[in-house]
């Protein structure tokens, strides 16, 4: 990306230099293998496990937006639906595309009613199909999908789970809160690490969930019951990096050699973890600037993922 249109972009999104650069191993993506290839017969590199030479070192970026629960009104955010429309309108005023988007879960507000759900559900669809950028990718949070094991979420946006590549960078979506008991479940561990054992390890694996995969604070429900057992799939591999929500706010952890780091919600921010005795959405501040929301967006600069935060603006 040139400097003149990163500039730009800083500019209208209202950030003034935060900026998270990190130099951990499981950013490192300089010589990365292109698993998304074809061989002759048609079969993906992931299928055969054979890769083509690395290409040349591309730049790239990606957005990461999360904990949208499209559906909710309440004192806590009183613009709560127009959040979503002024933040699809942000992204498309910018000439740069992302590569991507991504949704990191509870693109909905919970309901019991199975008909409320999938309305939201396509209330949701409808409003992010504005965005100008060709492949918008999603996966579920809780609020999505543990009522129903995911059946809705599948109707209106396809697996819950899946893995692809772009650029040299394999990505792993994982699922674990379509099984209410907040885990990722015997079936769904055997795929990732079938998954993991395909990336070469000069390969960078970046993976998607919506709780932390780690013990965040499991008294909250951030933490996943089996995460543990992903974390040792994911250390054979030796360049990880973990992007989650749920939690509403930004946050950074690390367990052994994988980063993980969650991106704030475009809803309402919740306390630090353990900070209160209860948790419950921060109250909604008029004379804050972004009432704590945004997103992310992740580059790609030579050897680095490049994080940068980006506040909520209004339009």
């Amino acid at each position: 990306m040139k400097a003149y249109e990163r500039r730009d972009i800083l500019r209208l999104f209202g950030v003034g230099g935060v900026t998270f650069a990190s130099g951990l191993l499981g950013c490192a993506v300089r010589g990365a293998a292109s698993p998304s290839a074809a061989s002759p017969d048609g079969q993906s590199a992931a299928m055969t496990g054979t890769y083509p030479p690395p290409p040349t070192d591309k730049d790239f970026f990606f957005l990461q937006l999360s904990d949208t629960h499209w559906g909710f009104s309440g004192p806590p955010d009183p613009e709560a639906d127009s959040t979503l429309r002024n933040t699809v309108a942000t992204i498309n005023s910018v000439a740069t595309r992302p590569d991507f988007i991504i949704f990191t879960g509870d693109l909905t507000h919970t309901t019991d009613d199975p008909a409320v759900r999938r309305a939201r559900m396509k209330e949701f669809k409808a409003i992010v199909s504005d965005l100008a950028v060709k492949d918008v990718r999603f996966i579920p949070g809780e609020h999505d999908a543990s009522l129903d094991g995911g059946e809705a979420f599948r109707e209106f946006f396809g697996e819950t789970h899946y893995a692809f590549e772009h650029e040299g960078v394999h990505f792993i979506a994982l699922d674990n809160v379509s099984d209410p008991g907040a885990i990722l479940g015997d079936a769904q561990l055997a795929w990732l690490q079938s998954q993991v054992a395909l990336v070469p390890p000069t390969a960078p694996l970046v993976v998607f969930a919506h709780r932390p995969l780690f013990d965040l604070f499991p008294s909250w429900d951030w933490a996943t019951k089996d995460g543990s057992k992903a974390i040792e799939i994911l250390e054979k591999h030796p360049l990880v990096t973990v992007f989650y929500g749920h939690i509403h706010q930004e946050h950074h952890q690390q367990t052994g050699r994988i980063a993980h780091h969650a991106a704030r919600s475009l809803i309402f921010p919740l306390p630090e973890p353990g900070s209160v005795p209860k948790k419950a959405p921060l109250p909604w501040d008029p004379k804050s600037a972004d009432h704590g929301l945004g997103y992310r967006e992740i580059t790609r600069v030579g050897a680095a993922l490049r994080i940068q935060e980006h506040p909520y603006a209004k339009t």
